[in-house]
This record gives C-alpha cells, sequence and structure tokens, in this order.
C-alpha cells in the first residue's frame, strides 16, 4: 500500500521540519510549503491525504486559504487546522468552511499523530457532499449539528464542552452587540446580573458596570 502523502503549510521553517521529521518516521510521503502561494501549488500537481494548515501566515492566512480551497471545491482531502493563537470562535469558524480538527500550539506529539491517523484514516472529504436525489433521507438534526462542532470539543467532558461553547456563545453576542451588557441580556434571556456572572466564571472580560448597574 501506497504511503499517505501530508501537505505542511507554516511559515515557520522550525515547524515544519519538526512535524515532517515526526510524520516522515511515523512512514508518510510530506511536501511542504510556506505559504498559500506555495500550497496552491503543490494542490496543483498532488492529491495529498491530508492537510496540516497553519492559520497565521503573511499575506494570505490559513483561514482565507482554506475558505479559497472550499469555494473551488478543492476541499477532497481533510484538513487539520494549527495555531499558536487560536480562539474558540476561530476552531468554530475553521470547522465550519471545512476543516476536520483544530490543534493548537505547541501540539503534543501524541496529540498531533492521533489526529493524522484519524484524519487519514477515515479520509473524510470536507467539501459539503453533492444533494442527495428526491427520496435517499435527510440526516437527523443531531447528526448535522455534529457534523459542524469541532471534533476536540466532541471527545472532551459533557462539562468542558458545555464550557467552551458557552464561551464561544457569549464572546460572539459581545462583540454583536458591541459590549453593550444590556442588549446581551436581553438578546440571550438573561438577567443581567446572572450574565455578570456568567462571563466572570467563563473568564471573558466584559466593560465595567455602569453606575445604575444591579450588584
Amino acid at each position: 500500500m501506497a504511503a499517505k502523502e501530508i501537505l505542511i503549510v507554516d511559515d515557520e521553517i522550525g515547524i515544519r521540519e519538526l512535524l515532517s521529521e515526526i510524520l516522515f518516521d511515523e512512514g508518510y510521503r510530506i511536501h511542504l510549503a510556506e505559504n498559500a502561494q506555495q500550497a496552491r501549488e503543490v494542490l496543483a500537481r498532488q492529491a495529498p491525504d491530508l492537510v496540516l494548515l497553519d492559520i497565521w501566515m503573511p499575506e494570505t492566512d490559513g483561514l482565507t486559504l482554506l475558505k479559497e480551497w472550499a469555494e473551488q471545491g478543492l476541499l477532497t482531502m481533510p484538513v487539520i487546522m494549527m495555531s499558536g493563537h487560536g480562539t474558540v470562535e476561530t476552531a468554530m469558524e475553521a470547522t465550519r468552511i471545512g476543516a476536520m480538527d483544530f490543534l493548537e500550539k505547541p501540539i503534543a506529539l501524541q496529540k498531533l499523530l492521533d489526529a493524522v491517523a484519524k484524519a487519514v484514516t477515515h479520509q473524510r472529504a470536507a467539501s459539503p457532499p453533492p444533494a442527495p436525489p428526491p427520496g435517499e433521507p435527510d440526516p437527523a438534526p443531531g447528526e448535522k449539528t455534529a457534523a459542524a462542532i469541532p471534533e476536540s470539543w466532541l471527545n472532551m467532558p459533557l462539562r468542558s464542552a458545555r464550557e467552551q461553547f458557552e464561551s464561544a456563545y457569549f464572546t460572539h453576542h459581545l462583540r454583536a452587540e458591541g459590549g453593550n451588557i444590556t442588549r446581551v441580556a436581553e438578546k440571550v434571556g438573561l438577567e443581567r446580573t446572572h450574565l455578570y456572572r456568567k462571563l466572570k466564571q467563563l473568564g471573558i472580560k466584559f466593560p465595567k458596570r455602569d453606575s445604575g448597574d444591579p450588584q
């Protein structure tokens, strides 16, 4: 059986070399790219079984490149995003576009090997599947929801996964409402005092209360 091929896209030479050595020793064939343009060129010549794609790169970042591939129908391979400055929202956006998983730097060796092995074994295409013919049934609502959630969340204990979701949920609404706690409270259906406590519990920074806010 031919060795699985992995494209590593990262602007840091140390990261490229380290990941390349680790995965080469595991029996994978490795292709390297230090920016989005080189990644495009490799993809035009090769059909990798997996792409490890860094988010923060000069000129064209990883999320933009991922979105470009999705729009062009080129996400025929699983993609694992990597970042040393990732957020829950970034992970959710990457997964929404089509990434299979998200790894935070510095990447633990076993976590890297597990994620790569799972990706190349499942060979899950990240592009949306074609519409089924009239009458082959829609997936259950739970299946649709799970497909939009980072896989790392699905492997967490329920409490940890809930905290990750709540952090992303409240951060999203705070940004959408410009940090206005009153409007956020109305939007999410919580009393302001309860909302303040929840944000503090999750470690989310928020504007200081006005003098008229409840204690």
